[in-house]
């Protein structure tokens, strides 16, 4: 059993907390470009894509974090403590229906700017990377948002690891109480007798699967091409992180409380339409077979407008 008592705040910069979480945060974002610009240099892509890829799915990903937590997780009942704290505890009555639960955030959307009060959700940035990559796709790269995806996801993977990892330094979103000898207690948690409550460590659980499928998708890669199967790469990706997740949240504590009366909790019912749009993305790929080499034309086209000197139509008229 471990007693975990690690303090959330990495060092200072004079009054300025540096906290691991935004630390880990960045260093998964680092990772994930560095990954990129290996696979794009591989594939002798255009060298500025890994750049705008990086600049698309940065602000995506954190926005998309941002809203999704606040739209699908922060919903009080107006009988609690929390909707009066808010201000929103009278239920709302529209075409003779009563509605018991309300959104702070919804009601006053300026809220979703302070940031410092917490709150990322997964599903929320697997969201916002979806926007932006189908953006990126129709502005720059014209590929199409799950070939961006077949590389995308690997650096992905370390990133989502970075970021477990920082849930873990907050002490946070972690596991019901456990017997078993890996079990940590967090913020002192202990029972109504005063004995210590040691608890599933879940972020490490979500660690490791995210690497897990780091593992899985590099070695899809780069030692059996499977990028050239539009969509594959991608699909594997889905499913072990979003049947991993959904299994996981068994042993999760629920983190709002109108989670607790149903019988799958707002993660599970988030992850159930990736697990199944990665089951479809597989069974295409591997129906379509091989790109050889993949969406040739957009890319040709998108390197002849990065390198003009290459353009065949200006060689011509010379």
């Amino acid at each position: 059993m471990i007693v975990w008592t690690i303090d959330p705040v990495a060092f200072h910069l004079g009054s300025l907390e540096i906290r691991w979480y935004g630390l880990l945060w960045a260093i998964g974002l680092g990772l994930a470009l560095w990954t990129e610009e290996k696979l794009y240099k591989h594939e002798n892509l255009p060298s500025d894509w890994s750049d705008k890829m990086f600049l698309y799915m940065t602000i995506g990903v954190i926005v998309g974090a941002r809203l999704g937590h606040c739209w699908f997780y922060e919903w009080y009942d107006t009988g609690s403590q929390v909707a009066q704290y808010y201000g929103i505890d009278k239920p709302i009555h529209f075409l003779g229906m009563t509605f018991n639960y309300r959104n702070p955030y919804i009601e006053n959307p300026f809220k979703l700017l302070k940031i410092w009060e917490g709150g990322l959700s997964s599903h929320g940035g697997a969201l916002g990377l979806i926007f932006a990559a189908w953006l990126l796709s129709k502005q720059h790269f014209e590929t199409g948002l799950v070939w961006i995806f077949d590389r995308l996801v690997i650096g992905v993977c370390l990133t989502a690891t970075c970021i477990r990892l920082g849930n873990l330094m907050n002490s946070e979103i972690y596991g019901t109480p456990t017997s078993m000898p890996w079990g940590f207690q967090f913020n002192g948690d202990v029972d109504a007798q005063g004995n210590p409550v040691f608890s599933h460590p879940t972020q490490i659980y979500e660690m490791l699967y995210c690497l897990f499928a780091y593992a899985v998708c590099r070695w899809m890669y780069w030692k059996k091409e499977a990028y050239k199967y539009n969509g594959l790469i991608f699909g594997v990706f889905l499913i072990i992180i979003f049947a991993t997740r959904f299994g996981l949240e068994f042993i999760k504590l629920d983190q709002e409380a109108f989670e607790s009366d149903h019988l799958l909790n707002m993660g599970q019912l988030l992850s159930v339409p990736f697990v199944v749009w990665g089951v479809w993305l597989i069974v295409r790929a591997l129906k379509t077979g091989r790109e050889e080499p993949p969406r040739a034309q957009p890319i040709a086209k998108a390197y002849i407008k990065a390198h003009p000197d290459t353009d065949p139509a200006k060689k011509g008229k010379k």
